[in-house]
């Protein structure tokens, strides 16, 4: 399977190729990035005009912006893609939903295995833990662009999507001078050091609190979970996909 890299040259771009080098059966034929520091082992295009190498798949973890640069190229060449970057908009996720009727499209805010598991736990929890307070707290590194964290939305949707749409998210509750509803999910966002990410979500009830929490410590997690996305998606037919599907 040969694989192209969006945002190479970060961080989780590096992780990715570093587990793709380790597999057997794929390879990194290319990478596209803002510059090209020389350093790769595959050829780096700094302007998606110039890639003259197909891929069979694309993974894609950079930004926003550069993330609907690579996918237009997908469409012209009907690429499979893994999109897992985070920070979109409500109207550029409409956008991917619709660029989804053209080519298969893997969407995940993160890709590892357990955090998706603590998703359904924490649904399951809302419907038994009733009239709970229900916060959110996430932590990540001092370079993290966006906030609050795909990966706590992921979670918050999850249990708003158990309890019928009927909470409403609350990010900025200093600049409000009233006691919380019932009806809200406090997400907070913590930035700092050289975390990986760590996520919290604790129900409060009358004199208890029931807390759980995911720690990665290592962004391997996610560089392995986007690998099996690429090869789950590769020969599916155009839709969007997210981790449900594949697990």
């Amino acid at each position: 399977m040969k694989v192209l890299i969006n945002g190479c040259n970060g961080k989780m771009g590096q992780e990715v190729a570093k587990e793709v080098k380790m597999a057997q059966d794929m390879d990194v034929v290319c990478g596209v990035d803002r510059i090209d520091t020389g350093d790769n082992a595959f050829p780096v295009f700094t302007k998606i005009a110039d890639i003259d190498i197909l891929p069979d798949v694309i993974i894609d973890f950079s930004v926003p912006k550069a993330t609907f640069e690579i996918l237009e190229f997908a469409k012209q060449q009907h690429i499979p893609i893994v999109i897992a970057t985070t920070g979109f908009s409500e109207k550029e996720m409409k956008k991917i939903e619709h660029d989804a009727e053209k080519l298969p499209i893997f969407k995940s805010a993160n890709m590892s295995y357990e955090i998706n598991l603590m998703a359904k736990i924490v649904s399951d929890l809302a419907l038994k833990l009733e009239n709970s307070d229900i916060e959110i707290v996430e932590t990540h590194h001092n370079r993290k662009i966006d906030s609050p964290s795909g990966t706590a939305l992921i979670l918050a949707d999850s249990i708003n999507d158990a309890l019928q749409q009927e909470m409403t998210y609350e990010y900025n509750r200093h600049a409000k001078r009233e006691k919380r509803t019932k009806k809200e999910i406090g997400i907070h966002s913590i930035r700092g050091g050289t975390e990986v990410g760590k996520h919290s979500v604790i129900f409060f009830g009358d004199h208890e609190s029931f807390e759980i929490t995911h720690h990665c410590t290592s962004r391997s997690v996610f560089a392995r979970g986007a690998i099996k996305a690429a090869e789950f998606v590769l020969h599916k037919e155009n839709g969007l996909y997210k981790m449900n599907d594949m697990l």
